[in-house]
Order: C-alpha cells, then structure tokens, then sequence
C-alpha cells in the first residue's frame, strides 16, 4: 500500500472534524455572506485555506488529483484510463461545486462564526467529505476528479486542498468546438457551441496560468503540482502519455490501464461524462484530424495560439 493510501484510508474511520484555523496571511477575497449582496443574488461564500498545519484536523482527503480540462476534450477516455489502475479511483463528473451549504437560522449562523467556520468553509469540509467517502468506497489510495467545470473554482479548489494536483488537458480548439456542435447539434449552432466552449477554454488556461509553470507555446509539461498533456497524444501514444502521467502521479504504469473497457461499463453514466459508443470501446480511438490553419475561426485562433496550435 503507498503512503498516500495509508493517509487516506487511515482517516476512513473519522466521524467528525476538529476545526483549529491560523490566522489567514491576508483577509479573504470573498466579502462575509450577507455583506453587499444584491438583492435576490445569493451572498458569494467566506473562507479560509486551512493552514498546513490544520490539513489533519480540516481535511480527510490527502492530496487529491484533479483533472482540468474543457467539455469535448476527452477527459472521460483520461479519467477511464486511470481508473483501471489499481490505486487510483476516479468516477463520473461529481460536480462537487454545486454542493452548496446554507445556515437555517441567524442563531446558527452565529454559532458556525464562533467555531470561525463561515459558509464557504462549511462548503469546503463537505466536498471534502464527499470525495473522501467516494474514496474509501472504491479501496484505493488515490482520488482523481474530472469535472470539466471545476476549471471555474480552480482558486477554491486550490484553497480547499492546498496539497493538491492538477492535470490539464488540453485539446485543438477547433476540435472541441465541433465535438461539442456535434453532440447536439439541434441544440447550438456550431458558432454558438465554439461561443460555449470558450469559456470552458478559458477558465482552464486561467488555472493553468495560476498553477506557474506552464509553458508558454502550450507544451506538455508540469512540475510536482501539475503536469499538462494533450488529447492528440493521448490518442496517438497512449501507453507513453500514461507512462509519464503515472510518473507524475507517484504510481508504476500498469498495462491494464490501456484496456480500461475490460471492466464493467456502469461506470459510463449519461450526463456524468461522455458516454457514446466510441468511450464504450474500451479501448483508446484515433482521434480526428487536426483543422487546418484556414479552418480556425477567429473566435478561437487566440486559444489555438495560446496553446500552441497555431502561429
């Protein structure tokens, strides 16, 4: 067993939390619930990031994994492949930033402020507590999460778990585009589904930014925080992207992760990732021909140009 699941799975037996916070290096962005809200617009939540030293009494999870990546970009294939390896477990989307937590009364709003426990952080202890039960659940040591729309929380994420790692993933604007047209195309126009996904794109260069280190022409790389790659080499070498993922990650690569599908497929929820015929393979697909420079709308050519697609 490595040392992060001994950390992990020794918390499993926790029926509470002892919250003792330090002093925050400088007051919260956020403003306290109630403080200039707009009428009608719920307050936008306070919190802290726990202090290292308060990671043992404010958190059960231990360095969670986090993928970043926009819809149509392939984090489903990704997030299958690592959870066919023994020590990882990462289920469908759990849209962990909709959890939301309120207080019933102004009484117990003033006892939660007592403990220094403000909305946010009451938020943050409960996805804390969700994905650490998902883990224990699956009886493996480390939890990776895809929902593509945590890129537009990376700083809360960040605040809830200052231990951990992200992934990002990124893949031909162009591409996601029409990835994302095509599943539904009654539903947006092609310039209405580029529209969407820019700011998917957007929200996921912005983390990327923020985690430092990135290089500037798009190229995969990372550091012991995060580490990048791109759904093209994924499809084109998947055993050597998952070789250098795992070396990230601290885990040995595993042969079986290529045959994710070997396992069975109710893992696959519709709504919870993509689930069309293609990821019900089992089996890493070729991906589609990379757009030529003429096929690049303008809406999207400053993200192709920011990760590297285009001059």
């Amino acid at each position: 067993m490595s040392l992060m699941g001994n950390l992990n799975r020794a918390l499993s037996a926790t029926t509470g939390l002892q919250v003792r916070r330090a002093a925050p290096a400088a007051p919260p962005q956020p403003t306290r619930a109630g403080a200039g809200a707009k009428p009608g617009k719920r307050p936008t939540p306070v919190y802290q990031c726990p202090a290292p030293g308060d990671l043992a009494t404010d958190r059960l999870l231990r360095r969670p994994v986090f993928i970043m990546s926009p819809v149509r970009s392939g984090s489903t294939l990704l997030r299958m492949l690592l959870n066919a390896h023994p020590l990882l477990h990462s289920p469908h989307e759990l849209h962990i930033r909709r959890l939301e937590v309120d207080f019933g009364s102004r009484l117990s709003q003033r006892a939660m402020s007592a403990l220094d426990l403000e909305r946010g952080d009451l938020e943050h202890l409960l996805w804390d507590r969700v994905l650490h039960r998902e883990l224990v659940r699956s009886g493996k040591d480390v939890l990776v999460e895809k929902t593509p729309s945590n890129a537009f929380v990376h700083r809360r994420i960040r605040d809830c778990w200052p231990d951990a790692r992200f992934v990002f993933l990124l893949r031909h604007p162009v591409s996601i585009a029409r990835s994302w047209h095509e599943g539904d195309p009654d539903k947006r126009t092609f310039d209405e589904a580029a529209a969407d996904a820019l700011r998917y794109m957007k929200a996921v260069e912005n983390a990327r930014q923020a985690a430092g280190g990135s290089h500037p022409d798009g190229r995969p790389g990372g550091d012991a925080t995060h580490h990048t790659l791109r759904y093209e080499d994924l499809t084109a070498d998947a055993e050597q992207e998952m070789r250098d993922l795992c070396a990230f990650l601290g885990v040995g690569f595993e042969p079986s992760m290529l045959d994710y599908g070997r396992r069975d497929d109710t893992q696959v929820v519709k709504g919870l990732g993509d689930w069309r015929d293609k990821i019900r393979t089992g089996r890493v697909q070729s991906g589609r021909a990379l757009p030529a420079e003429d096929e690049i709308p303008e809406l999207l050519r400053p993200m192709c140009t920011a990760w590297g697609y285009s001059s």
